[in-house]
């Protein structure tokens, strides 16, 4: 490995087969534009002098000469490689040349300083290193904008789990107003309901702490095949209870399930996807958690005049488990899983079928440069025991700052207050009048779930941090207005939601357009960017970082669960909505200050953004750069081709 200036070349030429005996250049380009031009045949590049290969106009770019170092001691490299922006096969250095200034220039390339890595010495190697900070979505590989069906059906297999977590937390909301005196001899009280809700979350809160590490011991979809068993025994549990405290066991046990797959599909779909497609990937998971809504409350509506219907409702659950569980079997491993085993041969094929239309030499490539970026996970997992890794969450001042980030658009989802809609909106809309609440709330669950979609198309090509700064602001002015109909609505009743009253109309229908301005707001932005996590965090403290994030998101939950009908009862109805807009102009204002974008960044480059305090700026500059060089090639390349022709 060479390391020239702000380029480094990879290369292997000793292959068995000489056909396939060619040099992978990859530059990795700091403040220059400049790049080597694609060959199609080994013939045509041999012609090329080695001489050929640029050489920096400028000595490369000064690094930190801090002495201090990250939470495991490794020297911290301030300014590292930026990003990668062409992948080029090009064959092996021609040994002979019969032009005698190619033979001048060859002299003196053989006279400057080695910069061969097992010569060097390892401390100073600080720009190598560097390239372990790198991703292999930092390669970029043809035709990597598109995405071959087999990866979206893989990813709509994983996002099972996604339809499975919103099913679970939607059905409660029509199950709550049909149980009546089925589990004792009397109507459940506001109490009992907060309980049977908040079980959920709890267990949800222990699965997601317990689902990053699971994650990164039994790899990814293995953990998936879990949690589908955990839902099976809870709806069943569910369905067949006949106690308040045996539905609250059923439902503590659902939680669990819903707590590992909300931590453990973001991640398999992140990895598991391509850089350019990885946002809306994700968003899929969560387009999915909101059609598991929409189709938890079509089943309460049906079900809602049933006998015992709500059993059903929560039975059903089952199903869509026991499908993902079947198609687990054939469903492959996170590539960075198989790397960190040690199957590269294995995690390469993955790599093929996500970049379906690239070069092999450029796909070897990607799991080359993966393979360098495991391969330090693996050093500092091999080094370091769990709770040095966990203690380096708040120690490494990178980790500290991503994970503030992750934890705080989890809490700020949370305490907007979104989730009260999804368990209690039949009780809400029962309260203010409606004859059939679980048939209104499927209109705001469907207003979820439209608006997830349209996030799904936006969200790469606007971006996460612009999408969450346009976003939140809709959300403050629904639920302001909210507030202030829920005022006028109560005016006669003294401010108090009375079970029996007869509302008006106008009002109670202000109160459903404020919602859907709220809700629209939420699913365009805050419903699915914290999903983001996983790519906020170094591979070896992916896990344990995912699981704290997750576990904040079912801690707010259950803050927010556990108090909802209790806060409407102390504080009046338009209280509680003016309060929980308060908090979303406060999450309005963290967003702002503190969350970077990340969209079309490599994983790893993510990481590179908190190096310097929270990144807003240096996101913006380093996809600046990105977008400047893929600009200077594609000008290069097509004035390669006029000049050929």
């Amino acid at each position: 490995m060479i390391l020239d200036g702000e380029f480094l070349w990879s290369g292997t030429n000793d292959d068995d087969d000489d056909e396939q005996a060619v040099i992978c250049c990859v530059v990795l380009q700091v403040m220059t534009g400049a790049t080597i031009p694609n060959y199609d045949n080994a013939a045509e590049g041999a012609a090329v002098p080695r001489s050929f290969i640029p050489t920096p106009s400028f000595p490369p770019p000064p690094f930190s000469d801090s002495n201090d170092g990250d939470a495991y001691g490794n020297a911290v490299n301030a300014n590292p490689i930026a990003h990668v922006i062409n992948a080029s096969p090009l064959p092996a250095r021609p040994t002979t040349s019969n032009d005698p200034h190619d033979e001048k220039k060859e002299e003196a390339l053989t006279a400057a300083p080695s910069y061969d890595s097992e010569k060097r010495d390892p401390e100073a190697d600080v720009p190598l290193r560097a390239l372990e900070d790198l991703d292999e979505g930092a390669v970029y590989a043809e035709g990597e904008e598109r995405t071959s069906w087999l990866i979206w059906l893989l990813v709509m297999c994983s996002a099972i789990s996604g339809l499975l977590f919103g099913y679970d937390t939607g059905v409660i909301s029509g199950a709550l107003v049909t149980i009546g005196s089925d589990l004792g001899p009397e109507a459940l009280s506001n109490g009992q309901k907060e309980l049977i809700t908040s079980a959920t979350t709890l267990g949800a809160l222990l699965g997601g702490l317990a689902a990053g590490v699971m994650s990164d011991w039994t790899g990814r979809r293995w953990t998936l095949a879990f949690a589908d068993i955990i839902f099976i025994g809870g709806a069943i549990g569910q369905a067949v209870c006949h106690t308040v405290w045996s539905m609250i066991g059923g439902r503590f046990l659902i939680g669990v399930g819903v707590g590992v797959a909300a931590c453990a599909a973001p991640l398999y779909i992140q990895e598991l996807s391509p850089t350019r497609q990885r946002g809306r990937m994700v968003v899929l998971n969560v387009v999915m958690i909101t059609l598991g809504q929409v189709i938890a409350y079509g089943i309460g509506a049906g079900f809602f005049h049933v006998n015992h219907g709500w059993r059903w409702m929560v039975g059903l659950g089952a199903i869509p488990a026991g499908i993902q569980l079947g198609f687990l079997f054939f469903l492959p491993e996170s590539p960075r899983i198989l790397m960190q085993r040690g199957d590269i041969e294995g995690a390469t094929l993955v790599l093929s079928k996500v970049y379906k239309y690239a070069k092999p030499s450029e796909v070897a490539l990607k799991a080359k440069i993966l393979q360098l970026s495991v391969q330090r996970s693996i050093e500092i997992t091999r080094t370091t025991t769990f709770m040095q890794r966990f203690a380096s969450m708040i120690m490494d001042p990178v980790n500290r700052r991503a994970l503030i980030v992750g934890c705080g658009m989890q809490a700020f989802q949370q305490l907007s207050g979104f989730n009260t809609l999804m368990y209690y909106s039949a009780t809400l809309f029962k309260e203010i009048g409606f004859d059939d609440p679980t048939a209104v709330g499927l209109i705001v669950s469907g207003t979820n779930f439209v608006f997830t979609l349209i996030a799904l198309v936006w969200i790469d090509k606007i971006g996460r941090r612009r999408i969450m700064v346009w976003s939140a602001p809709g959300m403050v002015v629904g639920l302001t207005l909210a507030s202030i109909f829920f005022h006028y609505l109560t005016k006669e009743t003294g401010g108090d939601l009375i079970n029996g009253t007869d509302y008006s109309k106008t009002w109670s229908g202000l109160v459903i357009f404020a919602m859907i301005v709220f809700v629209a707001s939420y699913a365009t932005g805050l419903g699915n960017v914290p999903w983001q996590q996983g790519e906020l965090f170094g591979l070896e403290v992916r896990g344990i970082g995912t699981s704290l994030c997750t576990a904040t998101n079912w801690a707010g939950n259950l803050l927010i669960g556990a108090t909802y009908l209790s806060l409407m009862d102390r504080i009046t109805p338009a209280g509680a909505f003016g309060f929980y807009a308060g908090l979303c102009f406060l999450g309005w204002v963290f967003v702002v200050c503190c969350f970077p974008e990340t969209a079309g960044l490599s994983l790893e480059e993510v990481r590179l953004v908190f190096r310097k305090g929270f990144g807003i700026k240096e996101s913006q500059r380093l996809r600046e750069q990105k977008k400047e060089a893929r600009e200077r090639e594609k000008e290069g390349s097509d004035l390669a081709l006029v000049e050929g022709s």
